[in-house]
């Protein structure tokens, strides 16, 4: 007797199924009433709406962290973060080695599925892990360190000034955009060393950490005999021409209305900031009301790119921007390679970068159908809506203030978009995919007329 045949689930299945458990464990534990503040009631929607959030590291939120949690309640919610933000395969090998495990192949592969390095080579793939979880740490010990000792002319206990600092750099460098001041960086509107601190956090953040690990180990080598990736070089040179061409818009858009009365060094600096949360962090300094029509269209713009692949960023990722600007710059000039930096792009990236382009514009195009269809008659305006909608999919955060008031189903929208935010749209499609099977057959091939 034939035993029946058992579902083998592969590698990106396996990592959508454990962030979802992630996010169902943490909503759990956020709506149990230990962990909130004495009077305070909240319904298990809210929870779940801010486990997804803080597991995807997005930072919308229908409920304000610190007027809802306790301390304990806060140290849940910053261990959802942490998860979400550093990888759950990431930390699952740290724990999987400190009790003397060792790693297997498949558990190896569901690495690189987390960290988006499926093309990528095997070997090394746990050192990288440890490499990568130090560092991280590392970060975010000294960033809470100096912002917490920062803190201190600002709170007024010491406790206060580094609970403040420590979960700051973590928001920051997670790109989370949580804060426990209930006003994101408001506060320090004019604090010029808490917004570069935290631009520098961002950045670290969404860059991502291959690129972090190259630089530590060319500063390591001194430069002698190192040579950095085309994956870095063009990662790096594509994240720094967004931020640049960002920030220069935003100010351009602004100075005469937002940042009319500032100095001149104030409107950079909050242009910056602003190109820069836009990236994936979803801090802000600013009331995004307070914004003009074109630049919160732009900063929409901004979060759907987002940051950088295998880093705590969502949205199309930078490298797929820069694939795509690349295969049509090389179409037009009648190229059929696609070069850069001295090496050729491979065709199947060309391929993968357009299909996540179009699926992630179509997505975006529903989703927001979809909430305008749900939210008539709440006198919600367009814009609102589509920055709203970015924001889910690039695992943003920033909001025009909207989120509460938005219906159930609209909510569920933006929490789906955020699960495959975080998750990715490379790794949701290949955890569809059915095994590939050789055509035995082929029709006569045929061409159409296309555009």
């Amino acid at each position: 007797m034939k035993k029946p045949k058992v579902h083998a689930w592969n590698p990106f299945q396996l990592i959508v199924v454990s962030y979802l458990a992630a996010m169902l464990l943490f909503s759990v534990l956020l709506y149990l009433p230990i962990f909130h503040l004495e009077g305070v009631q909240v319904t298990y929607t809210e929870s779940l709406f801010t486990a997804v959030s803080a597991v995807s590291v997005t930072g919308l939120a229908t409920i304000s962290a610190v007027d809802t949690f306790n301390g304990m309640g806060i140290i849940v919610l910053a261990l959802a973060i942490q998860l979400g933000g550093i990888g759950i395969m990431t930390l699952g090998t740290f724990t999987w080695l400190i009790l003397g495990k060792k790693v297997n192949l498949a558990q190896r592969m569901l690495i690189m599925v987390d960290q988006n390095r499926v093309q990528n080579q095997m070997s090394g793939l746990v050192r990288l892990m440890q490499s990568l979880l130090m560092l991280a740490m590392i970060i975010e010990i000294i960033g809470g360190l100096i912002l917490g000792t920062y803190y201190l002319k600002h709170f007024d206990t010491v406790g206060e000034a580094y609970k403040q600092g420590f979960f700051g750099a973590l928001s920051a460098f997670t790109n989370a955009g949580f804060d426990l001041t209930g006003q994101s960086l408001l506060p320090f509107v004019n604090d010029h060393f808490v917004q570069l601190f935290t631009i520098l956090l961002i950045i670290m953040g969404s860059i991502g950490f291959p690129v972090l690990i190259e630089c530590r180990e060319y500063i390591a080598k001194r430069g002698k005999g190192f040579r950095f990736s085309l994956f870095t070089k063009l990662t790096v040179s594509t994240y720094m021409i967004v931020l640049v061409v960002g920030t220069l818009s935003i100010w351009l858009f602004e100075a005469r209305e937002a940042f009319a009365n500032m100095s001149w060094y104030d409107q950079w600096l909050h242009a910056l900031f602003q190109s820069t949360t836009t990236r994936s962090a979803g801090l802000s300094t600013l009331d995004l009301n307070a914004f003009a029509f074109p630049t919160l269209l732009l900063m929409s713009g901004l979060m759907v790119i987002g940051a950088s692949p295998s880093s705590v960023g969502g949205g199309i990722r930078t490298t797929t921007l820069a694939v795509m600007v690349l295969t049509v710059k090389n179409f037009a000039l009648g190229r059929r390679e696609v070069k850069v930096f001295g090496r050729q792009i491979h065709k199947d990236d060309q391929d993968k970068a357009f299909m996540v382009l179009t699926i992630s514009v179509m997505l975006l195009i529903v989703s927001l159908i979809l909430i305008s269809f749900f939210e008539q008659g709440n006198g919600i305006p367009l814009m609102a809506m589509i920055v709203e909608t970015t924001s889910a999919f690039g695992t943003c955060g920033l909001s025009t203030g909207i989120t509460p008031e938005l219906t159930l189903p609209s909510q569920a929208i933006l929490m789906m978009l955020m699960f495959m935010g975080r998750v990715g749209i490379v790794a949701l499609l290949f955890s569809l995919r059915k095994k590939e099977q050789q055509s035995h057959f082929q029709y006569p091939t045929e061409r159409i007329i296309i555009g």
